[in-house]
């Protein structure tokens, strides 16, 4: 009877550890920018792809702006593009003179690509309120807020009051009362406080710190700039000469925490790295990727000083570069790019190590500290080749802490493009983890050359062909879609297996996939 038992207990804990084992994808839209399905691969890779470089969408060239301005909010609100952003005028260069005191300022579209500043008469700068100021360095309800780090949303959550419709962090540096400052409003133009003090303490805050609504969690999440205390044999040879980690044994790091109400927020902690070093991000630009919220999409500025060598003086303005190393080393040596990072928990983040935008070939303005600042977030506006589909912009500073006036540069990619699974004409293949799943169809992002194809396998947990599902079953797939529906000689439909646990094998030729979706 006692082994019975135990047989009994060992049986069953083994099918709970297989159950566990068996992912439940459902008919979210699942891209390759993690190893959440990736099984196998065979003669196939993951690849990173480059943002296309387009036009100059908007320049800081108002008085009450400037070359010090950055750290963009962009998001979609109905028909209209939203942009807020710092407006200040930084000279890095002869006495880091301030000269005007830091705004918030606001910009519109209604594409995403041409951007004008409405007059909106809420603040006054050298005695005329006809500017695009939405909020000014100023005392608030007994706060000193700081308006050059701002961080504006619309809020997503499905109960949130009228007044609350878009919320803002702010920045108040007075000790011992220094945090981030919660704001809401009613039309993302006017504004007023959510809580009499600061609503997070504990962090450096010199950045963009941002929250938002997660919808796969019903909680608002915040990522804020913290000071990250670390044994420089910990870090990478790079990070360990800086400047930062030398002065202060510690470098730039991302905290993170979650609230219900915006207002009060728990468990906090720091964002960890599936198998990244320890670097110095600046900002984190965090936020549920749109077309599949599930998945928690980052785009960190990594913060490099490489100090003086001979591919340093090679950089665009040495002369410029050497004024502003004078007030600081750091402001002639440090240089900036944009990262790639993703999670599936918010606090885990698998990050790519390598370069997501670089700063791009050397030119006047660029090569510096503050340059490649994307902002925070990615929007989905229309393609410029007529009959496209829609493409994702991204908004990037240049010029920054050069001259009068900082630029936004617009960047685009295809819609789930930011990495692939890569298979040369040689071949590759991927094997998923077994899922179960719910829909009538499977449908592909890919792209393929034109002698390039992608066949698609169903099979068992074990990786045998189910019958009617089978390579040899398959019609080739070759294009380039972001969304085209799978079939095999019996057809497209596949509710027979839904639910049930299986896998799919991808047998690929010059081919690169994006993203699959059950529908």
């Amino acid at each position: 009877m006692k082994f019975f038992s135990y047989v009994l207990v060992l049986a069953l804990g083994i099918g709970f550890c297989h159950a566990q084992n068996v992912l439940d994808i459902g008919s979210r839209r699942e891209l390759f920018v993690d190893d959440y399905l990736i099984g196998e691969l065979s003669g196939a890779t993951l690849k990173l792809h480059e943002p296309v470089k387009r036009e100059i969408v908007l320049v800081h060239d108002e008085p009450w702006e400037g070359s010090g301005s950055g750290y963009h909010s962009v998001f979609k609100d109905g028909n209209l593009y939203r942009m807020y952003y710092k407006a200040w005028q930084h000279d890095a260069s002869s006495d880091l003179a301030n000269y005007h005191p830091l705004y918030c300022a606001y910009a519109e579209s209604k594409d995403g690509i041409h951007w004008y500043k409405p007059h909106l008469g809420l603040h006054e700068f050298k005695g005329s309120t006809d500017n695009n100021i939405v909020f000014a360095s100023e005392e608030v309800g007994g706060l000193e807020v700081d308006a050059g780090h701002p961080a504006v949303f619309k809020d997503e959550n499905p109960n949130v009051p009228v007044d609350e419709r878009y919320k803002a962090f702010l920045v108040q540096w007075k000790k011992p009362n220094a945090g981030l400052v919660a704001f809401k409003s009613p039309d993302g133009i006017h504004w007023s406080l959510m809580a009499s003090d600061p609503v997070i303490k504990d962090g450096a805050f010199d950045s963009q710190n941002l929250a938002f609504w997660d919808p796969t969690i019903n909680k608002y999440r915040a990522y804020w700039r913290y000071f990250n205390k670390l044994d420089s044999g910990n870090v990478s040879d790079v990070v360990s000469k800086s400047k930062t980690m030398q002065e202060f044994g510690g470098f730039r790091a991302i905290r993170t925490a979650v609230s219900d109400d915006f207002v009060h927020w728990e468990n906090q902690t720091n964002v960890t790295y599936a198998d990244s070093p320890p670097e110095e991000l600046y900002t984190n630009q965090i936020k549920p990727y749109h077309r599949a919220p599930h998945i928690l999409m980052g785009f960190p500025a990594r913060y490099v000083d490489r100090g003086w060598s001979t591919s340093m003086r090679a950089l665009p303005e040495l002369e410029e570069r050497e004024k502003r190393a004078k007030k600081s080393q750091r402001y002639g040596t440090a240089i900036t790019e944009t990262l790639l990072m993703t999670s599936r928990d918010g606090q885990l983040f698998k990050r790519w190590n390598e370069a997501f935008l670089r700063p791009g070939i050397e030119r006047p303005g660029t090569w510096t500290y503050g340059d490649s600042y994307a902002a925070w977030h990615v929007v989905e506006t229309k393609s410029e080749d007529a009959g496209a589909p829609n493409e994702l912009s991204f908004y990037v500073t240049e010029t920054y802490w050069k001259g009068h006036a900082s630029s936004v540069r617009r960047y685009t990619l295809r819609l789930d493009g930011f990495v692939s699974v890569n298979a040369s004409a040689a071949g590759g293949e991927l094997l998923t983890k077994p899922f179960t799943f719910e829909g009538d169809e499977l449908t592909l992002n890919f792209s393929t050359s034109a002698m390039g194809d992608i066949y698609v396998e169903l099979t068992d947990e074990k990786g045998d062909p189910l019958p009617g599902f089978s390579m040899d079953d398959c019609e080739p797939i070759f294009g380039d879609a972001v969304e085209r529906v799978v079939y095999w000689k019996n057809g497209s439909d596949v509710s027979a297996l839904a639910g049930k646990p299986v896998r799919i094998r991808f047998k690929m030729h010059d081919a690169d996939l994006y993203a699959l979706k059950f529908q």
